[in-house]
């Protein structure tokens, strides 16, 4: 990583914040700054604190903060739920409701002024590189670690792979073809985005230095990030850090977007190797 990069970054971030009026205390004109404005948008029509917390990452004493300041300004009450007492939930009043209205209509009145000055193409490349950036940025969060065989995550995981793919197939799927955790000699990965699983796949010795890749698959919300390649790259290394030479898989015809990965992925097509039913295609790469 360059210092260059890291610095281009932070300069983006500043003119950004200061573009958009992130750092006033009176955010879009109204009486509160951001931090404020954008519970008031989060909690729409109610909210469970613990969301709340989780998805903006905020820790608890800061977020009371905020919620005792819109309280004060009657825009927001937090009760108990009333089915669980330990859960507390965030909802906005009438008046709260009727500043939320108006927040909006000033955030796409002052977005609008944004646009204004750019050509409809010029609007189109922003809106494409605001998409890459987000794209980036949620990449760049995900983790990847290894897990047992038999962790329960995993074990989720796969099976949502397998519904998935009972789904996608003409025959459907048997999960009981699912890897059993006993046969598995390799090391298996999760990947995970804002403490969830994103994704999953394992590999597993076929020879001392040939293993297999087996149920690389990323969850529909976190597709289109990028996030199957980097799995893949790190079921690879981990792989050749073991002593593997050459790395196989096989998939299914109805998977495209996963042959179109491998292939982009530096593997080739070779004989089917596997009596698996749903391996219709096979690939190999030398690592």
């Amino acid at each position: 990583m360059e210092a260059d990069q890291i610095e281009r970054v932070r300069d983006f971030n500043r003119y950004y914040t200061g573009r958009l009026g992130l750092l006033a205390d009176t955010y879009l004109g109204q009486d509160r700054p951001l931090g404020q404005a954008r519970l008031l948008f989060e909690i729409g029509d109610g909210c469970d604190l613990r969301d709340l917390r989780a998805r903006l990452a905020l820790d608890s004493g800061y977020l009371s903060r905020l919620l005792r300041a819109l309280e004060d300004q009657g825009l927001v009450t937090v009760d108990v739920h009333p089915s669980d007492g330990r859960v507390r939930v965030a909802r906005l009043t009438d008046a709260g409701h009727q500043e939320r209205a108006e927040l909006d209509a000033r955030s796409r009145e002052r977005i609008a002024g944004l646009l204004h000055g750019l050509t409809h193409d010029q609007r189109d490349q922003l809106i494409a590189a605001q998409n890459q950036v987000r794209r980036l940025l949620r990449l760049s969060t995900v983790s990847i670690e290894h897990v047992a065989a038999a962790a329960e995550p995993a074990r989720d995981c796969l099976r949502r792979y397998a519904a998935e793919l009972d789904d996608r197939f003409p025959e459907g799927y048997d999960a009981a073809s699912l890897t059993p955790p006993a046969e598995m000699t390799g090391e298996q990965l999760l990947a995970y985005e804002d403490g969830r699983p994103a994704g999953c796949g394992l590999w597993t010795h076929l020879e001392t230095d040939v293993a297999e890749i087996r149920h690389l698959w990323i969850a529909p919300e976190a597709r289109g990030l990028g996030l199957g390649r980097l799995l893949l790259q790190h079921l690879e290394d981990g792989a050749s850090a073991d002593g593997v030479t050459t790395v196989r898989l096989g998939t299914h015809t109805a998977l495209t977007e996963a042959i179109s990965l491998y292939r982009r992925s530096g593997y080739h097509e070779i004989a089917n190797y596997s009596a698996s039913p749903y391996n219709q295609l096979a690939f190999e790469k030398h690592l």
